[in-house]
């Protein structure tokens, strides 16, 4: 059966890494042979340290790999459990990439629908585009729930008290200053329907987007937890609209 694919994230990074473990390795082992005979300490000195350099890039691109691959699945699914679902929620997802979080909403609902809107950054997410969330919705069985339109997170293209629940996964921090992310902040805060739920995974900021939440008058407002993945602490911001 064909399997969802929910992309790499930081995929140019990933590659840096794993090319420069591979050329540290390799570098070691031609330096150790030319002057094991002259020098066989330092030889051994040397290409034991740019060993360890080289393996430790590839731990790191290994472990972004698992957090790409499986470990944000499981968290998405601890994140939407975090809900309270009826089935006929109206679900916006910012940032929505390949869906991994579109589709994990459209999955606990029966008549309601979920949207994704994105900007479609591919060096952020690999093969990131508006077909990817469609195929894999399609792939899940969720594709009539399911509705994609590419938008900006600072001016998202509905109208006010819109949605029961916004989520949003690995996508505001990639906004570079502060008062662009707040201006998405206060849209998200806008479409929310009164009694509506937002919940917000990233890797940087997070303290930012519960105090900017909290100031746009949203109750509730809780920080979880820090999680490693990606090497960065990562953490999740809920909060209900009153």
């Amino acid at each position: 059966m064909p399997q969802p694919d929910y992309g790499l994230d930081a995929p140019k990074l990933v590659r840096r890494l794993a090319v420069r473990g591979g050329f540290l390795i390799a570098f070691a082992v031609v330096l150790y042979l030319a002057n094991r005979n002259t020098s066989p300490g330092t030889a051994q000195a040397l290409t034991a340290m740019l060993v360890c350099i080289g393996v430790g890039f590839f731990i790191t691109a290994g472990f972004m790999v698992w957090s790409s691959r499986v470990a944000k699945l499981k968290l998405r699914d601890r994140i939407l459990d975090g809900f309270s679902w009826r089935g006929d929620e109206t679900v916006l997802d910012v940032g929505c990439g390949r869906g991994l979080m579109l589709i994990g909403a459209a999955k606990r609902l029966k008549t309601g629908k979920a949207t994704g809107v994105d900007t479609w950054q591919s060096d952020v997410l690999s093969g990131n585009n508006p077909e990817a969330p469609l195929r894999n919705a399609k792939t899940e069985g969720v594709e009539n729930r399911v509705k994609i339109e590419s938008a900006d997170a600072r001016k998202l293209p509905f109208g006010a008290s819109n949605f029961d629940v916004v989520v949003s996964s690995l996508a505001i921090h990639n906004i570079q200053s502060g008062p662009e992310r707040a201006k998405a902040l206060r849209e998200i805060a806008r479409v929310l329907k009164p009694g509506g739920r937002v919940a917000i995974f990233d890797t940087f900021h997070t303290s930012e987007y519960a105090k900017g939440l909290q100031q746009l008058g949203l109750t509730e407002v809780k920080l979880s937890s820090i999680s490693l993945l990606w090497c960065l602490p990562c953490r999740t911001v809920t909060a209900r609209k009153p």
